[in-house]
């Protein structure tokens, strides 16, 4: 709604002598300023606070407002603004009704230009208003995600007029701080949305965890029930793997981020399980602060786990021993090396060849290529090292 008037007065807050143009080409400068802060904007305060300051610049003039609609209590509350006396900002509201300018602009989404407000028959002037003297004011109405979110509203104390050219510089504004508003509600929607995929992954680990400690001790159960060594060793073979998988899922929940696994915490945690089977061995964790995803952190924990087993088993018989793990960082992966100082390798020990018959090596050796590695095994002595070059993070 534009009320026209007589000729004569100058535009909203030009000095005299000021040419249109001139005025016209700083109030798309204004403009272009405010769209790149509206672009960057994470918060809508300052946003919004910043628009008044802008808007009221461009258009020269002392007050500026913006109107945040309340739709619960059929309200406008003026949430932002510049000019104005201590006690308006944040705290006056106003009907949301066509009685009003802003309320008409609202109500309607109609633009709203009113040069005379001391005469006018359409509206009545708010008292705050009265109080600083207002006497024009031009409102355009904020959307934001299709939903009418505020009005954006300029006041004069002063002699002129706004025109109708002013509703473009105006409505930019307006389009600029819907845009931030609906940008700001996708982005949080999406975080909440993130927020809760974060919570259900770290509820899927929990409980796989929990599950496959329940497995784990059902086996602990069984082996000791049965009295043939063969099966026994089986299952606590079994229980070792769930173990270190165990591991994972309990790091996967724990951890900061989500998916992701510090590989000091769960190796060295998986060696404790281990040696706390193994009393008689000493083994030694030495492992980076490394943090990698759960689909390389957990053959990583599997391989440890074998290696380490095997050691157990096979170096030094039951008066145990030194068993040393280490994962240190190379370019551009991880080298990880189990070692201990006992009997060493078979004769005629060879990888290819142990693979077809043991389940443990034959897991070893789909763990390195899983994680694109290369083992190698060396008994030079005394004992044995084994060393595996992988990138897990490619």
């Amino acid at each position: 709604m534009v009320e026209e008037s007589p000729g004569g007065d100058t535009p909203s807050g030009m000095r005299p002598g000021a040419g249109e143009l001139e005025y016209r080409l700083r109030q798309q400068s204004v403009l272009a300023d405010f769209g790149i802060e509206a672009l960057r904007a994470r918060d809508l305060d300052p946003l919004l606070q910043r628009a008044v300051e802008l808007c009221a610049d461009g258009m020269q003039s002392r007050y500026c407002k913006f109107l945040e609609g309340c739709p619960d209590r059929d309200k406008l509350l003026v949430r932002n603004g510049v000019g104005w006396r201590v006690g308006v900002v944040g705290q006056i509201e106003m009907r949301a009704d066509i009685g009003s300018p802003a309320g008409f602009a609202y109500q309607t989404g109609e633009p709203v230009i009113s040069n005379h407000l001391e005469n006018e028959t359409r509206f009545r002037t708010p008292a705050f208003m009265a109080d600083h003297q207002i006497r024009r004011a031009i409102n355009v109405l904020v959307h934001a995600g299709g939903d009418r979110f505020g009005v954006l509203e300029v006041d004069s104390p002063d002699e002129g007029k706004f025109e109708a050219a002013d509703l473009a510089f105006m409505q930019g504004f307006a389009n600029l701080i819907g845009v931030a508003i609906e940008r700001q509600q996708t982005e949080a929607r999406l975080n909440d949305a993130l927020l809760h995929q974060e919570l259900l992954t770290r509820e899927a680990s929990h409980r796989v965890k929990n599950s496959l400690a329940l497995v784990s001790a059902m086996l602990n159960l069984q082996m000791q029930e049965d009295d043939d060594p063969r099966i026994t060793r089986l299952l606590g073979d079994a229980q070792a793997r769930i173990t270190a998988i165990a591991q994972a899922h309990d790091q996967l929940w724990r951890g900061d981020k989500v998916g992701i696994v510090r590989l000091d915490d769960l190796v060295c945690g998986i060696v404790t399980q281990l040696g706390e089977q193994s009393p008689c061995h000493d083994i030694v964790c030495e492992i980076i602060g490394l943090e990698l995803s759960a689909d390389s952190a957990i053959p990583i924990g599997l391989l440890v786990t074998e290696l380490v087993t095997n050691a157990i088993k096979y170096a030094y018989g039951e008066e145990g021993g030194t068993i040393t793990v280490r994962i240190a960082a190379t370019d551009p992966g991880i080298e990880i090396t189990v070692i201990d100082n006992g009997a060493g390798l078979p004769a005629g020990f060879d990888v290819k060849t142990a693979s077809r018959t043991s389940l443990g090596m034959r897991m070893i050796a789909s763990l390195v290529r899983q994680l694109r590695g290369e083992i190698e095994f060396d008994d030079a002595g005394p004992g044995t090292r084994v060393t595996v070059t992988a990138d897990p993070r490619t």
